[in-house]
């Protein structure tokens, strides 16, 4: 048995899409930690300032990950290493490519870089998949998904991925855009609710544009707009991905029409207030007790402090590891930790069944004994 035969094979259907064994049984492995060789493949125009760039990953083994989880990418700009989160925009039931979906953004150093030198043949480092925001984090035959922009993309990786599995989930896709013209993925949304009778796409644009003859509402979604194009939506396990501001709207919108905060899932890059950069122990010990970290792969190590978060101390001893918030929420940072422990305080970006299985996140864990990481 291949592993695309696994996919179709590891549960029932009302299961398979939100079972994390349907995805861990897609491809090899690629820990969030461990960084290798994207080559572009091709590279698609979706509207006038976004582009999806598809990659093949080092020798073009097929890698798994969950639909609507990111990877962070690595790039020579101008002399500079500058790493970015970009949302894998493919689903992982096509294992041997995977793409993302960027858009051109003024000043945008990574962006740019991308739209002005990213094109088929040319490489990027990137860290493997990661991120908790993905089809895994509930269970529901019946799904909303919210979006606005770019935040688009962990959505469209998760349709796609239901209807390459042949499965005919009821999904409400509404999402948000400035103008008709600046609709992500438009094109490919129609075509994927031909295929599947259970989709329902919906769009709100703020202004017309240079489209006269759309037909479909302008300004920003409302609860009354929302009540119209789904009547259940109080029933449905929300996704929303999107600029912090529409993420916020869109959660105010859901909690005034009644719909179960508990059941509203959101994935945002932007750390929220009120979580602190470097929180510190309420007493600081008279002296720093220190620990020595050793890295399993490369056989190196070095000594930190107890005050200090493992990230912190490995940047100092010139470890590159991949992170994004350093706050504990994105979950880039997610680390196996084979021996020893931590004192660990995130906000979110782990789930319990990765710490079950030895994974920390190491921008907000801080060492209690010698340490061991699969790095």
């Amino acid at each position: 048995m291949n592993s695309l035969d696994k996919i179709f094979d590891v549960a029932p259907d009302a299961d398979r899409f939100s079972n994390p064994g349907t995805w861990e049984s897609g491809g090899a492995p690629w820990a969030s930690g461990e960084q290798q060789t994207l080559t572009c493949c091709r590279v698609i125009d979706e509207t006038h300032d976004v582009r999806t760039f598809e990659f093949r990953v080092g020798d073009g083994t097929p890698v798994r990950f969950e639909p609507g989880q990111f990877m962070t990418v690595s790039a020579n700009v101008h002399g500079q290493t500058v790493e970015r989160c970009y949302t894998i925009s493919s689903p992982p039931t096509r294992p041997y490519l995977m793409s993302i979906t960027v858009k051109r953004v003024p000043g945008g150093t990574m962006s740019n870089w991308l739209h002005d030198h990213m094109t088929p043949g040319h490489t990027l480092r990137a860290y493997g998949p990661s991120g908790t925001f993905t089809s895994t984090a509930a269970r529901s035959n019946k799904s909303l998904y919210l979006s606005a922009g770019s935040g688009v993309t962990p959505l469209m990786s998760m349709t796609r991925a239901g209807i390459d599995l042949g499965l005919n989930r009821d999904v409400v896709f509404v999402h948000s855009a400035r103008t008709p013209a600046d609709i992500v993925y438009r094109k490919e949304l129609h075509r994927l609710v031909e295929l599947s009778p259970g989709l329902h796409t919906y769009f709100v644009c703020e202004g017309i544009g240079d489209e006269a003859e759309w037909h479909g509402p302008t300004g920003r979604l409302s609860l009354s707009l929302l009540s119209e194009w789904v009547p259940d939506y109080r029933e449905r396990e929300v996704f929303t991905c999107g600029p912090a501001g529409y993420m916020h709207a869109v959660r105010e919108l859901l909690r005034e029409g009644g719909h179960d905060t508990a059941r509203y899932h959101q994935e945002s890059f932007d750390i929220p207030s009120g979580v602190a950069h470097e929180p510190v122990h309420e007493k600081e010990p008279a002296f720093h007790e220190t620990f020595t970290v050793r890295l399993s792969r490369s056989s190196k190590s070095f000594v930190m402090d107890a005050s200090e978060t493992v990230l912190s101390a490995a940047r100092k001893a010139g470890v590159a590891i991949p992170s994004s918030c350093s706050q504990g929420v994105c979950g880039t940072c997610k680390t196996k930790v084979v021996d020893g422990t931590v004192d660990m305080k995130h906000n979110g970006g782990i789930r319990e069944r990765e710490i079950q299985k030895g994974f920390r996140l190491l921008c907000c864990s801080r060492p209690t004994s010698d340490l061991t990481l699969e790095l």
